[in-house]
């Protein structure tokens, strides 16, 4: 029996599935490199200094998940970013993230100010 606020299962799954393609490194490396605009692949081996396997393999996730939209030039696949809401979920996580690490530091500041009064 389902209540109001209870979410289903498959909703809660898919969220799930959508934030551990980000938590993937290298695949917020390569959503960064794709901020700027539509790369080739051999941009982004060249740009994260890895293997064409290991980016054509995040590229195929993200491109799964439609994050990413993919085209095809000659013998090149391009690839650009579809959702744009993935920057401003990652600009909301990053100013979180700030925000903690700036009074961790001011924290410290404190602390060793304190410490040289005595």
């Amino acid at each position: 029996m389902q209540t109001a606020n209870t979410v289903p299962n498959e909703v809660v799954q898919q969220v799930s599935e959508y934030f551990s393609i980000l938590s993937e490194p290298m695949r917020l490396r390569i959503l960064n490199l794709l901020r700027e605009g539509e790369k080739c692949v051999q941009e982004l081996v060249e740009a994260t200094a890895t293997s064409q396997a290991n980016v054509s393999k995040h590229l195929k996730v993200m491109l799964q998940a439609g994050i990413l939209s993919r085209r095809s030039e000659g013998t090149s696949a391009y690839y650009k970013v579809e959702d744009q809401l993935i920057f401003e979920l990652c600009n909301l996580v990053c100013d979180r993230l700030a925000t903690r690490i700036e009074q961790q530091a001011r924290h410290f500041r404190d602390f060793s100010l304190a410490n040289n009064k005595d």
